[in-house]
C-alpha cells in the first residue's frame, strides 16, 4: 500500500492525547483544548490529557497495565456496581473502604492503604449510589492520607460531572504521584457517546495511551467531532445547565418527603438516593407491588449495610410524596412480615 496512507505509529511516550496514531486535525486539537477548559477552572492539572471510549473503559485499560490479578485496589462502598464487577473481572481484590456524605472516610482510607493496595478508585461528587460529595475539610483530610502513599495509583472518577450540583474539589494536585481525573459525556450528552477525557501525570498518560495503541488504536475522530460540536455548543450547554438543576429539584424533593415521613436518606449530590433498610428483598419487591423499581444494594456493597438505591433522574417532584408514602408503608410491612 501506498506509504502515505498508512497511519503515523509513534512511540508510547509521544501519542497524543487519546492515543491518536495518525495525523491529528485541527477541530481534534480543538477539542485538547475544550477539555481543558472544562477541567482548569476545577483545579486538576492539565498538562496531559488523553481520550478513551468511556471511563469504565480507561479505569480498566489503567488498573490491567498498573496492577497485575491479585492485587487489591480501595473501592468506595457501597460504590458504583460496574466498577466492583470490573475489579472483579480483572483479577484484582477490592478492599472496601467506608463512604458518608462528604465522600470516602479518611480513617477507612489510612486503613486500606495500610492493607497494602495498589490503587484508589473514587468519585468526588455525585457518588454513586450513595451521593456523596467532598467537602473542603475531606479533601484535605484525604489529601494528607494519600501523600503518605506516594506510590499508589489514584484514579478520581468525576462522572457525572456536568450534571452535578456540587463543586468539584479534586485531589489531583495536592499529594499523588501517580493519578489520573477522568470524566464522561455519557451521563449528560447520551449514553452511546462511549467517550471519556481524562487529565493524568505523564507516566499514567504513556501507560494508559501505549495500551491503547496496541488495541483500538484511537478514539474514533468522528467520535471526537461529535463531543467537541456538543461541548461547544450554547444550546447544549443550556439544556445541560437545566438538566442539573431538575436533577437537583428531583433529589431534594424526595430526601424531603422521606424524611417527613422520619426515613433518613443520603444524597447530598447527584442524581441517587441511598436509604439503609433491614431486608432489601422486601424494600424492593413491596415498592415494586406499588409500582416502583428500586435496586437492591447487595450489588453496590462490600462489607457495608443492607440498603437500596433510588435514581431520581426521571422522578417527577410531584411523584416525591406518594414514592415516600409508598416506602414507608413498605418498612412498616417489612416489619411486620420481617422484622426489619
Amino acid at each position: 500500500p501506498d506509504p502515505a496512507l498508512l497511519p503515523d505509529l509513534v512511540p508510547p511516550s509521544r501519542l497524543t492525547p487519546g492515543a491518536r496514531s495518525h495525523r491529528s486535525t485541527p477541530r481534534l486539537e480543538r477539542l485538547e483544548e475544550a477539555v481543558r477548559d472544562w477541567l482548569r477552572p476545577d483545579g486538576v492539572p492539565v498538562e496531559h490529557v488523553t481520550f478513551a471510549h468511556g471511563a469504565l473503559d480507561l479505569v480498566g485499560r489503567l488498573l490491567s497495565v498498573e496492577l497485575r490479578p491479585g492485587d487489591a485496589v480501595a473501592m468506595e462502598d457501597p460504590g458504583y456496581h460496574h466498577l466492583l464487577d470490573l475489579v472483579t473481572a480483572l483479577g484484582l481484590r477490592s478492599v472496601p473502604v467506608a463512604v458518608d456524605d462528604e465522600g470516602m472516610c479518611p480513617d477507612a482510607l489510612r486503613r486500606a492503604l495500610g492493607a497494602g493496595v495498589r490503587a484508589v478508585v473514587y468519585s468526588p461528587r455525585g457518588q454513586n449510589p450513595y451521593g456523596g460529595c467532598f467537602s473542603s475539610e475531606r479533601r484535605e483530610a484525604l489529601a494528607e492520607v494519600l501523600r503518605e502513599s506516594q506510590d499508589v495509583l489514584v484514579v478520581e472518577n468525576d462522572h457525572a460531572s456536568a450534571v452535578t450540583d456540587a463543586p468539584v474539589r479534586t485531589l489531583t494536585a495536592d499529594g499523588p504521584a501517580r493519578w489520573v481525573h477522568v470524566r464522561t459525556v455519557s451521563k449528560f450528552l447520551g449514553a452511546d457517546l462511549r467517550w471519556a477525557a481524562a487529565a493524568c501525570d505523564p507516566t499514567t498518560l504513556a501507560r494508559h495511551d501505549g495500551r491503547l495503541l496496541l488495541t483500538s488504536g484511537w478514539v474514533s475522530h468522528l467520535l471526537q467531532e461529535t463531543v467537541h460540536g456538543l461541548m461547544t455548543d450554547e444550546g447544549t450547554r443550556a439544556l445541560v445547565s437545566r438538566a442539573r438543576e431538575t436533577y437537583t429539584v428531583r433529589r431534594t424533593a424526595l430526601l424531603r418527603e422521606l424524611a417527613s415521613r422520619g426515613i433518613p436518606a443520603h444524597g447530598a449530590s447527584g442524581m441517587n438516593v441511598w436509604v439503609a433498610v433491614t431486608d432489601e428483598s422486601a424494600v424492593v419487591n413491596g415498592l415494586r407491588s406499588y409500582g416502583w423499581w428500586v435496586a437492591a444494594g447487595a450489588r453496590f456493597r462490600l462489607s457495608s449495610g443492607p440498603g437500596v438505591r433510588i435514581s431520581v433522574a426521571d422522578l417527577e417532584p410531584a411523584d416525591a410524596a406518594r414514592l415516600a408514602s409508598d416506602f414507608a408503608s413498605v418498612l412498616g410491612e417489612s416489619e411486620a412480615t420481617y422484622g426489619g
